[in-house]
């Protein structure tokens, strides 16, 4: 408890400092039609993420080299592209080397022939086709205030948790400790009316390796693929949406407000906070199947979330606003 209030301390410090620097070269999220706020918003308050992560791996787990080496990585190249905005490619390079980084970690603190056999290799694009995807959707669900910072801090809880109970060894306890100082220091900045600071790029898409590492190694060392529902609520949102364009034929790499989330914050008029606790909340419950239910119970609650999500989203939207092309 003392290392978890003594971070929160140190990370409020740097992330005053961060404002500061911030405000002076105007790191900033000017609002635009596919924006969910009206105010001009410091971006970049989720560098604390990645700091959180990468200090804790070398105070109290050096080992974890290759995951540090991914996560600076990634957020240095997306900090950059909060800054500068980068040309795709070099965003897209950097994205598959950090990748590879923490799949190649995975590795290493695996203790399975399961990645020595060639079956190994076939499984490595699928993961690293899943990995990005859950990059770029965890980016693309950061559009309002509280979201990200409620989701990540029911992510990395919620494995702590399992860790405890399944008696597997996936992150030194004072890292997770360090990850929720950091997610508690940035929420009190974020989760209100009016933000102070977003994520940001280097925030969320930090986040989302972190989490991906995390998942992928439960993953392995649970032989059992239902953990990816850790993420179920974001999936099920970005897949239904990534869904719903193509049906539109529009290209899903461009930005748009079309994620139920941004439905609700802009057409619905429903305050951020309360929709992002909607969905932090959703995936607690759904959290509490995966880790004290049956399978079959789990995956059962998780097919009843998809009816109700897409029978709610086609009562209110509507499927013209869906999938209709213009």
């Amino acid at each position: 408890m003392l290392l978890f209030f003594t971070a929160v301390f140190c990370f409020f410090i740097l992330e005053i400092i961060y404002f500061r620097i911030a405000d002076r070269f105007n790191i900033i999220d000017k609002p635009n039609q596919r924006s969910s706020h009206s105010q001009i918003t410091l971006r970049g308050g989720g560098i604390l993420f990645p700091l959180a992560l990468i200090i804790g791996v070398a105070a109290f787990e050096p080992g974890l080299i290759y995951l540090a080496f991914g996560v600076f990585a990634i957020a240095a190249i997306s900090f950059l592209d909060d800054v500068l905005t980068l040309n795709n490619k070099l965003r897209i390079a950097v994205h598959l080397v950090a990748v590879l980084a923490i799949l190649y970690q995975v590795y290493l603190s695996t203790d399975t022939s399961l990645f020595l056999t060639p079956f190994s290799l076939l499984l490595l694009i699928p993961a690293l086709i899943v990995i990005i995807g859950i990059i770029n959707a965890y980016n693309f669900m950061d559009g309002i205030n509280g979201i990200t910072v409620l989701y990540s801090a029911v992510a990395i809880a919620s494995i702590w948790l399992i860790q405890i109970r399944q008696s597997v060894q996936l992150l030194n306890e004072d890292i997770f400790c360090f990850l929720l100082a950091a997610l508690a220091v940035f929420g009190f900045f974020n989760l209100r009316k009016r933000a102070k600071a977003f994520a940001g790029d280097v925030g969320s898409i930090a986040m989302a390796l972190i989490l991906s590492f995390l998942i992928l190694k439960l993953i392995v060392a649970t032989e059992n693929l239902k953990w990816i529902l850790l993420l179920g609520i974001y999936g099920l949102d970005a897949v239904a949406t990534i869904i719903c364009r193509i049906f539109r034929r529009e290209n899903i790499f461009d930005a748009h407000r079309s994620h139920f989330y941004q439905y609700l914050a802009n057409e619905r008029k429903w305050p951020h906070v309360f929709i992002s606790a909607i969905y932090a909340t959703a995936q607690i419950v759904l959290n509490v199947c995966l880790i004290y239910a049956a399978d079959e119970l789990a995956y059962t609650f998780f097919v009843m979330l998809i009816l109700a999500y897409a029978g709610i989203r086609l009562i209110w939207e509507g499927k013209n606003r869906l999938f209709k092309v213009y």
